[in-house]
């Protein structure tokens, strides 16, 4: 297993004194020669890690005065619940909860050959064709959550619905799309996994390289059981708090 960098380790052990409340809200940090000291590494990476709890919110640096214990920036809700698609509503995951405006910027390609690990999880061959989205979901204007999604060409190749953000049901969401063709969705199976973000997805979402972030692995199947979309989606940890809510048939 990999070690640790030690920035992070630096500033795995400052939130955790933050969060215990060694320091509170408006309380100075020590300086950057005390923690290196203290933690027996280069004020660079004492620097790195106090950086990274700015872009978490816990701290603010402020111009000529050093950094401080910040005012806990608010964590938002998302919620992730598919049979509120069923009912007609697009699964944008909460983003216009609390008065945050919710949209999306979306770009498809057409005729992708689908990788190893895509084709497995859509039971097709490896370079069979699909068309694969790039999805940014945005609060406010800023991006939010990503996702990658591949739909095989063999389900809607020669349908109006063959582009999930263009077409008579443009944005309305796979399983409305998937309906107007004939193709019932039953089943939707989430694999939700803790990760640390890589250097794209940090650019895209604001955030840093490393921080954590929830990858939710989507696999959508028909009412016989063949996979018809599956998508990688990428939730940063520090402003999005995932809750999953389920129907319970009453039958």
């Amino acid at each position: 297993m990999p070690r640790q960098a030690p920035y992070l380790a630096v500033a795995d052990a400052l939130r955790v004194r933050i969060l215990a409340g060694e320091w509170g809200v408006g309380d100075r940090l020590p300086s950057r020669a005390r923690l290196a000291e203290e933690y027996g590494v280069g004020r660079n990476v004492v620097q790195r890690a106090v950086d990274r709890l700015i872009i978490e919110g816990l701290l603010e640096g402020r111009a000529g005065s050093g950094t401080y214990v910040r005012t806990p920036r608010e964590r938002l809700r998302m919620l992730r619940a598919w049979h509120r698609e069923h009912r007609g509503a697009r699964a944008l995951g909460g983003l216009g909860e609390r008065g945050r405006a919710g949209s999306w910027d979306a770009h498809s390609l057409v005729r992708v050959p689908a990788p190893e690990a895509i084709a497995e999880r859509l039971a097709i061959s490896p370079g069979d064709l699909c068309v694969n989205t790039q999805y940014e979901f945005l609060a406010d204007g800023r991006p939010v959550q990503l996702s990658d999604s591949w739909e095989p060409m063999a389900v809607t190749e020669r349908t109006p619905v063959v582009l999930p953000e263009r077409g008579p049901l443009a944005g309305k969401g796979v399983v409305a799309r998937l309906r107007s063709i004939g193709v019932d969705v039953e089943t939707v199976v989430e694999v939700p996994r803790p990760a640390r973000a890589g250097r794209a997805e940090a650019h895209l979402l604001g955030i840093g390289v490393g921080d954590l972030v929830l990858r939710i692995e989507r696999t959508i199947y028909d009412t016989g059981g063949r996979p018809v979309e599956t998508a990688d989606i990428v939730i940063p940890d520090v402003r999005r708090e995932v809750v999953y809510e389920f129907a319970v048939d009453a039958g």
